[in-house]
């Protein structure tokens, strides 16, 4: 693990001390591990309410069209991406000083507009000039550290080039039609998505924090979990009569299985050795991210069909539960997969989770049935996902011979 403190250039020291901003460094534990600093956990509360805009967009109606999924897939890529960005920068560079500070609360007013131009995309501009602003302070930011060493200079240039490619089409995207700016975001995300990868082999040569990385991405995750319960304790009828309070545990019971399952796998730290530039593993967050955003709402909307007393789940929200579900599972497979190849047993497990819930999500059409069923069936499999995860992590920390 390497880390540069960056050193040119900062605010002048006058400057600095009278706003009461001296040059800090990241807080490290006894082990000399780095953790989110204050200013990284601060800049996490604007992507809360972010993604709520986000889900918000699919408002309350139980059969949802594909081009609104669609859209709110596409959504969440841009906001976690942004997020992303700032998270990969903070992981190999250590600047916690006056002008960081300045800078990232500049990114959080780019976050901010975001938030307040995703519920009318693609008319407002209000998204794309947020996220111009938030790349802008990225790009300014790895500009800041190029000139700090030699490795600074490969991994900055990468970043400069892909992330300043897509920042000017994102920046073009303003001058055309209303109709044509996805088309040209796509094409912009499709750049940048790419850029780590052109660039492994330069990315991989300055290795990123092996605790730094999942424990902030793990950080997203949680706040992902987080919208899915509000979007779940949401459609909750105020003064729940006794049944719907039990519909509400048992929908409760799949994302806390979820985190049971999560929280298992990053304290193993199985791919803790592999990560290297971080990027599968990074990137295998954010289907999984935009599953759990969706199953959330989904389990809302089958927590408010009981409660309207409908006997019948629409197909789509049955396609939409089940196919949230199944990614998931998917990705935590792919993540597994990372530290070593499954054995049967993992796969045994992984396949009782795909079928378990694919049989229940299109077979059974009662919604309070249903919900029961694939809380029993995700339960079942976070139990013996959990233990397998457990062993694997314990075998791992056992010395050889």
């Amino acid at each position: 693990m390497r880390r540069v403190r960056t050193k040119a250039p900062r605010l002048p020291r006058w400057l600095a001390d009278r706003m009461g901003l001296p040059g800090q460094t990241p807080q490290t534990d006894e082990a000399g591990h780095r953790h989110a600093t204050w200013l990284e956990l601060f800049l996490d509360l604007i992507f809360v309410y972010a993604l709520a805009a986000v889900v918000a967009r699919l408002g309350n109606e139980p059969s949802p069209s594909p081009k609104a999924v669609l859209a709110v897939i596409g959504l969440f890529v841009v906001i976690q991406w942004a997020w992303m960005g700032q998270v990969y920068y903070d992981t190999r560079f250590d600047p916690d000083d006056a002008l960081h500070r300045l800078l990232v609360l500049v990114a959080l007013v780019g976050a901010g507009a975001m938030t307040l131009g995703v519920d009318e995309v693609p008319e407002s501009v209000l998204l794309p000039v947020g996220y111009l602003i938030v790349r802008g302070v990225l790009l300014l930011l790895y500009l800041r550290a190029w000139p700090t060493s030699p490795s600074a200079r490969m991994v900055t240039t990468v970043y400069l080039i892909g992330f300043g490619s897509g920042w000017l089409i994102w920046l073009v995207s303003l001058t055309v039609p209303t109709e044509l700016r996805p088309v040209l975001w796509i094409v912009a995300m499709v750049i940048e998505l790419a850029t780590p990868w052109v660039g492994v082999r330069w990315l991989n040569r300055w290795p990123v924090d092996n605790r730094h990385l999942p424990e902030r991405i793990g950080q997203f995750t949680i706040i992902v979990l987080g919208s899915a319960l509000a979007s779940l304790l949401f459609a909750v009828p105020d003064h729940p009569p006794p049944h719907m309070i039990l519909t509400a545990a048992m929908a409760f019971l799949i994302p806390a299985a979820v985190w049971w399952v999560y929280t298992t796998f990053v304290t193993t730290r199985l791919t803790q050795s592999r990560l290297r530039g971080g990027q599968a593993y990074s990137y295998l967050h954010i289907p999984l991210g935009g599953a759990l955003l969706l199953l959330g709402w989904a389990l809302g909307q089958v927590v408010r069909l009981v409660d309207d007393n409908a006997n019948r789940l629409p197909l789509e929200l049955r396609l939409l539960l089940g196919a949230s579900m199944v990614v998931w599972t998917a990705c935590g497979l792919a993540l597994y997969w990372l530290w070593t190849r499954p054995s049967a047993a993992r796969l045994a497990i992984a396949a009782y989770g795909v079928v378990s819930v694919s049989l229940i999500t299109a077979t059974v059409h009662q919604p309070r049935l249903m919900l029961s069923l694939l809380s029993l069936a995700i339960v079942g499999y976070a139990v013996l996902l959990s233990r397998r995860l457990a062993r694997a992590g314990r075998e791992m920390n056992t010395p050889e011979g």
